[in-house]
């Protein structure tokens, strides 16, 4: 004769022999907090030399607004996105021609990417202002005729000088985002009868994007920096009207603070743009989007929510 035994549950142990609970203590890195205070430190001791300077702070707000220095944000904007098209053309040309099986072309973007790459671009501007000393005319034939120096304007150094050099860079963008798209998706495209310059523009173009607009996005903000430098050639963008407003009113540092908050500004508002872009082209190959500034904003709020509601 079998006594069925009747399993006990956690109902019915007794307390003494139940597990404790595991109290988690939280590790206390004493490093993070040097590190924070030496921070915190050092920036207010920046804060208090500035304060202390002899710098008017009221000619930034006085001046802000300026038409010279509005004239001159627009444009900073409008060099900028000419030498971007200007960069992102010659750089998709000279992709397809490095990437070429013929010897001649693939040779020739070489040398121009290694050239363009190799030296700077404030040397480059020089080089486009001054060419008027070996060429006295330009002459196109019955297109177009006369001295260089009509013809090589400080906006069209500036362009040239900043759109050629950043082309040799988007090239080197765009050769390695057509290099991430397999290969075989493009002998895929071509087995079903799509020509070459349908497969780039339909299969590998859009897939490539992914990789290259990150970067493209940091050439953007790092162009508009760069017009800075075309002040030297004489063309008056922001850079320049800030300075000439210094030194008319004797505020030459406070001036220069005004140009570096429109800088400021203008490349925030580009890093926001360049965050949604990257956030388009990433649907399809990531599972979850990333956040954006709004919705982290609100994932924090409602965490600190949470926090409190719990310590009450």
């Amino acid at each position: 004769m079998t006594t069925d035994i009747s399993k006990k549950g956690p109902e019915d142990t007794p307390p003494s022999s139940r597990p404790e609970a595991i109290k988690a203590i939280p590790v206390r890195h004493y490093g993070r907090y040097v590190a924070a205070l030496l921070a915190i430190g050092a920036f207010a001791a920046i804060v208090y030399a500035f304060a202390q300077g002899d710098i008017n702070w009221d000619a930034i707000p006085d001046n802000f607004f300026d038409d010279r220095i509005l004239k001159g944000v627009r444009e900073t904007l409008l060099l900028t996105f000419l030498s971007m098209l200007i960069g992102v053309v010659g750089g998709i040309l000279l992709s397809v021609m490095r990437l070429s099986k013929n010897p001649v072309t693939s040779s020739i973007a070489w040398f121009y990417i290694w050239f363009f790459r190799g030296t700077p671009v404030l040397v480059q501007l020089f080089i486009w202002f001054n060419l008027g000393f070996v060429f006295e005319y330009v002459n196109l034939g019955p297109v177009y005729k006369d001295e260089w120096s009509d013809f090589m304007t400080p906006f069209l150094t500036a362009l040239l000088g900043l759109g050629l050099n950043e082309a040799a860079y988007m090239a080197e963008i765009c050769r390695a985002g057509l290099l991430s798209v397999d290969e075989g998706q493009t002998e895929a495209s071509q087995a079903l009868g799509m020509s070459h310059g349908k497969t780039l523009r339909r299969v590998v173009l859009p897939q490539a994007m992914r990789v290259i607009v990150p970067p493209t996005g940091n050439e953007v903000i790092n162009m508009l920096k760069t017009t800075s430098l075309v002040a030297a050639v004489q063309y008056f963008e922001l850079l320049r009207y800030a300075q000439d407003i210094g030194t008319s009113s004797g505020a030459t540092v406070e001036a220069l603070l005004l140009a570096a908050a429109w800088y400021l500004i203008m490349t925030s508002i580009l890093s926001v743009g360049q965050f949604y872009l990257e956030r388009y082209y990433a649907r399809g190959s990531s599972r979850s989007l990333p956040d954006t500034p709004f919705q982290k904003i609100k994932a924090n709020m409602l965490s600190l929510g949470n926090r409190s509601g719990v310590g009450h």
